[in-house]
Formats: structure tokens, sequence, C-alpha cells
């Protein structure tokens, strides 16, 4: 059975992330939690490396890490898990993760770490007046299974946002801004009640600009 890597930036004690943990658990995933001791939030793709980051083992699938979420995937990968897990989910966040908040996330960067250690994840976020997260972890659980069987490409992630109000659909959006009211980005996709999916690159090279910034020089 393939197996599951959770983590999140809210910390282990989060509700949200055991809606997500009762979603895998119904539909008998082997998966295993490596998620951050306490809130920690905006933490961005902060990792630790003046000291070997300590986890405390709290259940035969559990650990508590004591540092970012970044550090929980290093952690797991290197030190906690006995294989490489076939996907993580960094989730679901408390808050949804759009456009130019995408870089403060340590949600996100989760995700981004794992995908950089070549290992296919999505980042699950959700509106942050729900009271309920199971229905965002229904979803959660739904485009994982897609990810396990068709894989993504490499070097990219999926930031999947969920509304307050979901309509039942889903849409392929761009990293939106704040004041977007373009129809195809991720603010503008949640406002109208969609999940938003955007895929997001971690090779952050302009490569379309490439002709531009080569007259500067």
């Amino acid at each position: 059975m393939q197996q599951i890597l959770l983590t999140n930036d809210d910390g282990i004690d989060s509700h949200a992330l055991a809606a997500l943990e009762a979603a895998l658990s119904r539909l008998d995933h082997d998966f295993v939690v490596v998620a951050p001791d306490r809130e920690r939030s905006a933490a961005s793709h902060c990792i630790t490396l003046d000291q070997l980051v300590p986890f405390e083992q709290l259940a035969e699938n559990r650990f508590a890490v004591a540092g970012t979420p970044a550090d929980c995937v290093i952690a797991a990968v290197d030190r906690i898990l006995n294989e490489r897990p076939a996907l993580v989910i960094s989730g679901i966040n408390r808050g949804c993760n759009l456009g130019s908040d995408i870089p403060y996330s340590g949600t996100v960067a989760a995700a981004s770490e794992a995908a950089l250690q070549g290992i296919p994840a999505i980042a699950v976020s959700a509106h942050h007046l729900l009271d309920d997260f199971a229905g965002a972890a229904e979803v959660a659980v739904r485009i994982a299974a897609q990810v396990l069987e068709q894989g993504l490409p490499p070097d990219v992630i999926l930031n999947v946002n969920y509304p307050l109000n979901w309509n039942g659909e889903f849409r392929l959006t761009r990293q939106g801004h704040r004041r977007s009211v373009e129809p195809f980005t991720d603010y503008e996709a949640l406002r109208s009640g969609y999940v938003s999916i955007s895929p997001l690159h971690i090779d952050r090279t302009a490569h379309m600009h490439f002709e531009h910034c080569a007259k500067l020089f």
C-alpha cells in the first residue's frame, strides 16, 4: 500500500488536520502524520540548520516535530519513515493560501519541500470561517487519489483552496492578486464558490523574460 505523509503549519493538534486524518482512515489509506508541535503559520520555507530538529512520537503513526513545516518533511523523509512516501499532503490549513499570500505560507512550503525531494505533493487550505473541515478533507482525499494514480509533473505542486460555500465544482486557476477580478485566478474562483486548484512550479526562473533581462547587461 502506498504511504502518505501528512503535515501542516497549524500544529499537530489542529482540528483541520484531524479531519484530514479521519477522511483518509475511512478509505483505508496508509498514512503517517509528522507535524509541528505548535502553531507555525507563516513560517514560509524556513528550515533549521544549527541543530538536529527533535521530534516526539505520540502514537504509532503520529510524530510532533519541534520545527517548521519544511523541517517536518525533512525529518520525516530522513529520520522517521522507513520508506519515502508516495505523496505528501500539507494541511488542511485554517485559512486560504492565495495569490500574494503564497510565499509566506508554511503549508505551501511543506509541499514545496516535498517536491524538491522528488515527492508529489499537494497543499490544502480552507476558508477561515469554516467550522467543519470534513468537506475540505473529502476534497483533499479525492485529489490525493488522482495524484497517486496519475502523478504530477516534476517540480510541480498543487495548491488547493476550499471555499466557505462550495458549489460542488473545481476550477484550475492561476495565482492571482488580492484585487484581481479575472475569472480564472484563485481569488475569483473562491469568491464564486469553486475549489481552486493552482499548479505551482518550484522553478522560479522567469523564462519568458530572458530576452528582456539579457538587454540589461
